[in-house]
């Protein structure tokens, strides 16, 4: 009997403790779910702000404000077409690798610019800008670099799938429609058996009777009879007798 309540004791806990480690499972997909959702708004918002202040806003202010929203593009873009091609694709890690080590400069440069779009010396601004852009031209190519490299072998691999299965595809239907070749090719031809020469006596039955009967017409007698007149020929005249 103590062994029965040990066991149901035991069963009581572990089910206690399952449900406490998924309770505690959802709780943490939920929250890195509003997590995400947080994240996704604050970004959305703060490239909705840039974007207005690179339209709107004039001078030192509205080029800080576009090299921002350049720069949170191409990155963000990359980022994703590495991440969403390593799962099929992984030669891309490689890639990915490098564009984490890259992110860190893009970091770096996107507070660098934050932190100037509050400066209120425009002229030490203005005097740092070209260097700005460059840096951001550096950041942002070496980025839409890898983007399109990785698009670029995604597509040729797409392209030979296609021509392998076009490939395919036309054997099959050569083999499909293999009873119109059948069909469209010719009979074979008996083989013909020689003929047994006949006896003399009977290669004269055999002959055509027109063969036996008829005479060249040029060597046949005329019949007077059928001897056709005309107009202008004289009658013959019956001979008298004395």
């Amino acid at each position: 009997m103590e062994a029965v309540i040990l066991i149901l004791g035991l069963l009581v806990v572990a089910f206690m403790a399952l449900g406490v480690y998924a309770t505690v499972k959802v709780v943490g997909a939920a929250r890195r779910g509003v997590d995400r959702t947080i994240t996704q708004a604050r970004r959305t918002v703060e490239d909705t702000t840039l974007r207005a202040k690179s339209y709107g806003q004039l001078g030192v202010g509205g080029e800080l404000a576009q090299l921002r929203l350049s720069l949170r593009t191409s990155m963000r873009a990359t980022q994703d077409a590495l991440r969403a091609g390593v799962a099929e694709d992984a030669s891309l890690a490689e890639s990915l690798s490098l564009f984490d080590r890259l992110s860190v400069h893009g970091h770096e440069l996107d507070a660098e610019l934050k932190a100037l779009e509050h400066e209120p010396d425009k002229a030490t601004v203005t005097s740092r800008l070209p260097g700005l852009k460059e840096r951001t031209a550096q950041v942002t190519g070496s980025a839409d670099a890898l983007r399109w490299a990785a698009r670029d072998r995604a597509r040729k691999f797409a392209d030979d799938d296609l021509s392998t299965l076009n490939a395919q595809i036309d054997l099959e239907a050569g083999a499909l429609r293999h009873w119109a070749t059948t069909a469209q090719e010719p009979a074979a031809a008996p083989t013909p058996q020689p003929e047994a020469a006949p006896a003399p006596g009977e290669r004269d039955r055999q002959a055509p009777r027109h063969d036996r009967q008829a005479s060249p017409e040029a060597l046949t007698a005329r019949d007077p009879r059928q001897n056709t007149t005309y107009p202008w020929q004289k009658r013959a005249r019956p001979e008298t007798s004395n």
